[in-house]
């Protein structure tokens, strides 16, 4: 008989998903019983050499994966360290260098390939007792108090757990259902992805040009597990909607002439770029993380402008908050979907995205104005920080997640 009782159901089987359905499994007790409830995935098309989506992972985050068991396959199949971050204005001469050296670190964190991550996380999941449930959810169930106690599928088949966990993106049908309300706006621009090859090598520098019109950055990929260099780079070009439209209309010529005009030719000729991408970018963040028998994670509860590449960090920084909360509980003999808990969580959680929303939603702002007189305060603090080492190396300990 198929078991539809359960401790913890998480649903949505992307990143965050797949790493908190793996880090519950490996963390709280043996007997407890999770399940996760995703769509089967479409089949893969011939994949390009390297997958245009990546995430620029923290130290924070790197440390997360391997407690889980899944960094050593991450970095056998392909993870491009960076050891310096070159961030300039496109409008004037400001700018500010981190260096892993300055640290006393080998890198400041990792590229990955969204492909590579979640084939790493979906062979460690096969590992544990997680079950699979490869249905959409049409329902959430509820007590008579209101409570949430589980899912109903597109099959009708009903579910049952004190926790529900909602990792369904950032377009969460969970979130949804729970009516839950987010605040939302467009930034009225779109993410442009590709892969490219410079004739140039990246020298295993993350390099970012803020423009007028958005920010423009290469992140440096490799060809092999071992690679200490490469010329291929992954490139999220955010820009306004018109200017992005326009962008894309290009052919790969006229696009390559294009990111070398935007680019200051810091990497010389832009020999090929793959097939391009656009996403229309939005800024969420739901009013609430947590109802009883309910968590949100990830995209499900904040979703940023990917100008800092944050998105997935904060993601599994709640994996982290959430599981650890819940291994507590479970120390203290509490059921997983204990209010009290959950408000924890959102507490610890809320507060830190929204102050990471709120800096990159001032960046958004403060580099996108036309004014001369912000262009100028604005190129005189970049200058300014970089020549303050202690300063300097305290923002980036901090967007490396150290010290959090």
């Amino acid at each position: 008989m198929v078991r539809t009782n359960y401790d913890i159901i998480v649903v949505g089987a992307g990143i965050v998903g797949t790493s908190i359905a793996a880090h519950l499994s490996q963390t709280l007790a043996p007997h407890t019983r999770i399940a996760l409830v995703a769509p089967a995935a479409q089949p893969a098309t011939a994949p390009e050499p390297f997958d245009p989506r990546v995430v620029a992972l923290t130290e924070a985050s790197r440390q997360l994966l391997e407690q889980l068991g899944v960094w050593r396959s991450v970095a056998e199949q392909r993870a491009c360290p960076y050891r310096d971050m070159h961030v300039w204005d496109g409008e004037g001469a400001g700018h500010i260098e981190f260096s892993a050296h300055d640290l006393g670190r080998d890198t400041l964190g990792h590229i990955v390939e969204h492909r590579v991550l979640n084939q790493a996380l979906e062979r460690a999941l096969e590992l544990t007792a997680v079950e699979r449930w490869q249905q959409p959810v049409s329902a959430l169930l509820r007590q008579p108090d209101g409570s949430i106690n589980g899912v109903e599928l597109s099959t009708n088949e009903p579910l049952q757990a004190p926790l529900i966990i909602a990792a369904d993106g950032a377009r969460s049908l969970l979130r949804k259902m729970a009516a839950i309300d987010e605040r939302q706006w467009s930034y009225q621009q779109s993410a442009i992805v590709a892969t490219v090859r410079s004739q140039a090598p990246h020298g295993l520098v993350a390099r970012q040009r803020f423009m007028n019109t958005g920010p423009l950055a290469l992140l440096p990929l490799i060809d092999t597990p071992h690679a200490s260099d490469g010329h291929h780079c992954s490139i999220v070009w955010s820009a306004d909607q018109a200017f992005a439209d326009s962008l894309m209309a290009l052919d790969d010529t006229e696009f390559c002439q294009a990111l070398e005009r935007h680019f200051e030719r810091r990497l010389g000729t832009i020999e090929h770029v793959s097939t391009r991408h656009a996403f229309t970018l939005h800024q969420r963040h739901a009013t609430r993380y947590a109802q009883r028998g309910l968590a949100l994670v990830g995209d499900a509860a904040h979703s940023i402008h990917p100008l800092a590449g944050q998105g997935v960090n904060l993601g599994l920084l709640d994996v982290a908050c959430l599981t650890r909360e819940l291994q507590r509980a479970q120390e203290r003999g509490l059921s997983t979907g204990e209010y009290a808990t959950l408000r924890r969580y959102e507490r610890q959680r809320m507060g830190h995205n929204l102050t990471m929303m709120a800096s990159m939603e001032g960046f958004k702002r403060l580099f996108g104005s036309r004014q001369p007189g912000l262009t100028l305060l604005r190129n005189r603090a970049l200058s300014g920080v970089n020549t303050l080492p202690a300063l300097k190396n305290l923002l980036a300990q901090q967007a490396m997640g150290l010290s959090l």
